[in-house]
């Protein structure tokens, strides 16, 4: 018997509240950001977990703490500060693909963008119109541009996904939820505020897990994890709310991650 469109509302809403919560946090990569008051320090502490934020969850969030160990956790004041021979201390670290090269480069391009561009929300969403369509991929395209505009390692490119060559960006996509999202109950920071993109221009992220669950609940029918595939399971989630669709993300992968849906 096939699921109407409201009883998958009231199911997904009932699952949105039990895991968009704050005791879900520690077991998180957001709780790396949650750890800092500071605009900058939480912005910088979200896109660099965000950027590693693939594996076990336990890697990721050890990873992202050595990370900001070793930028004194004070992530904003040592990018603005950063020189060449204080990078080394990145000599030996690693995350997968992700290696010091790679992160060496990113503390770089950081340091470009706060000295020179006004920080991560001017490059990512200021850029952005009213009447803009595309708003999320514009703003992850703003971003990109900017980022890879200095000299960089080749191999880095691809820590940066990029929604025109049709990848999920789930990352960011995740990264830009967690800073533009108005949540309540304070998971998400919302503290990037622009009359021209809120959370209803947010696209929902998209991994193994939230898109398992979003076919088996008949949300979205595209078999690949891709661009097209976050487009069609965002546009599906507008009809169950218009103003704030990815706050269903919580529910697809505490679906998926928490109870093998």
């Amino acid at each position: 018997m096939k699921i109407s469109k409201f009883e998958v509302k009231d199911f997904l809403d009932e699952k949105l509240d039990k895991y968009n919560r704050l005791n879900f946090i520690e077991s998180d990569p957001i709780s790396i950001p949650h750890q800092f008051s500071k605009k900058e320090d939480i912005e910088i502490a979200a896109f660099l977990s965000a950027t590693i934020a693939w594996g076990q969850r336990i890697t990721i969030i050890k990873n992202a703490n050595k990370l900001m160990n070793l930028m004194d956790n004070t992530p904003h004041d040592f990018i603005i500060h950063a020189n060449p021979r204080e990078l080394a201390c990145f000599d030996n670290f690693v995350h997968r693909t992700f290696n010091s090269e790679d992160i060496k480069f990113f503390i770089k391009s950081l340091q470009n963008i706060y000295i020179n561009h006004g920080g991560l929300e001017k490059v990512f969403i200021n850029g952005v119109l009213k009447k803009d369509i595309n708003k999320c991929e514009k703003a992850i395209t703003n971003f990109r541009n900017v980022f890879f505009s200095i000299s960089h390692p080749g191999r880095t490119t691809k820590h940066v996904s990029n929604p025109s060559e049709n990848s999920s960006s789930k990352r960011l996509c995740m990264f830009l939820r967690w800073m533009v999202r108005n949540d309540k109950r304070k998971v998400d920071f919302g503290i990037w505020v622009n009359n021209n993109f809120n959370s209803s221009d947010l696209m929902c992220p998209l991994d193994i897990h939230s898109g398992n669950v979003a076919r088996k609940l008949e949300l979205l029918n595209r078999t690949q994890n891709d661009w097209k595939a976050v487009t069609e399971l965002t546009d599906t989630l507008k009809q169950l709310d218009a103003t704030d669709p990815v706050k269903y993300d919580f529910a697809l992968f505490g679906l998926g991650v928490f109870e093998k849906f």
